[in-house]
């Protein structure tokens, strides 16, 4: 393997790539234009895109118009805007193959989401943002509604903290310093609570946030490697903070995420030879439970580590490259 792709497989993430010179600033260019869609039915014109992404209005309009040539986008003359084009559809259903490890996940999420009133996501990493490919929730849902292909804030969210925590120091250093100088404001948020969400990691197996994307809504996360993605994806939980404070997180809500994580982990590591395998099989979800309030730890370690000791091995934290 050469040189730059042993950079790639890093965590799948170029955050250590900044500065090299192998960065190809036009593909880069049009991957920023295509994220500003936030949605199949997203419709914007050169100059929205020109203000959403920072570039020059004579740089968006020509690679819109690459991009419509390629089927990415699609023009509308009438409106005179763009919008998602078939080709970038086809593209985004040949990654999200494979039905039934969906359904699985999704009805992992469900449990959980049945026995607490918020959205349980399934998120990945799209740059300085979380994008979420699954979520659930209850009827009694309340305050967090984010849905598939909702973007998300890394640097405000508890699915942010989780994932920027999972990455090997020096991987989530270059990362934060990217931030600093393409979203200088989200930095700002981040970069202070790096350390202590890398703490409550390593020694609780996940990170909460209260009150950070929203007063109302307290967030806990846990990151979990994914072979197919070759990168920590992240399962999160949204409560409304009037009815779970932090204490609360950690003694309810904590136990069944962490469960979900090594179920998730077991999941996709039965799929790790081929992604979309049909032939894995449908395993309940072993729910974990405390003993007058505290966690119930296995061989001193903590739970996060003890889900990643068995034979095959649920991956959710990984040592040295950001993989144990």
């Amino acid at each position: 393997m050469g040189r730059r792709s042993e950079r790639l497989s890093r965590q799948g993430a170029l955050a250590g790539d900044a500065g090299e010179g192998d960065v190809i600033q036009v593909v880069s260019r049009a991957f920023d234009v295509l994220r500003c869609f936030e949605g199949h039915e997203a419709r914007l014109g050169n100059l929205e895109i020109s203000n959403r992404c920072g570039l020059p209005r004579s740089t968006v309009s020509r690679l819109t118009h690459t991009l419509t040539r390629m089927g990415q986008l699609v023009y509308l003359p009438r409106d005179q805007k763009y919008r998602i084009g078939p080709s970038a559809v086809a593209m985004s259903a040949s990654m999200m193959k494979g039905a039934q490890l969906r359904s699985m996940i999704r009805q992992r999420l469900q449990e959980v989401a049945e026995q607490l009133p918020g959205t349980v996501g399934f998120v990945v990493p799209d740059r300085f943002h979380l994008v979420y490919l699954l979520f659930a929730r209850s009827a009694s849902a309340l305050g967090l509604h984010e849905g598939t292909g909702s973007r998300i804030s890394m640097a405000s969210t508890a699915a942010g903290a989780a994932y920027t925590a999972a990455l090997a120091p020096e991987v989530g250093d270059a990362f934060v310093a990217d931030m600093e100088r393409e979203a200088p404001e989200a930095a700002k948020i981040l970069k202070p609570r790096i350390e202590a969400n890398r703490q409550s990691l390593r020694g609780r197996g996940y990170v909460v946030a209260c009150g950070l994307w929203s007063p109302h809504i307290n967030g806990l996360a846990v990151p979990i490697w994914s072979p197919q993605y070759q990168t920590f994806v992240v399962i999160t939980i949204g409560l409304l903070s009037a009815m779970y404070d932090e204490q609360r997180l950690h003694d309810e809500v904590a136990p069944l995420m962490l469960a979900l994580g090594r179920s998730l982990g077991s999941l996709m590591e039965g799929a790790e030879g081929d992604a979309f395998n049909n032939r894995i099989s449908r395993k309940p979800v072993a729910m974990a439970v405390r003993n007058n309030n505290k966690p119930i730890n296995s061989e001193g370690v903590n739970e996060l580590e003890a889900g990643t000791r068995r034979a095959r091995p649920a991956r959710i934290l990984r040592a040295g490259d950001g993989r144990r």
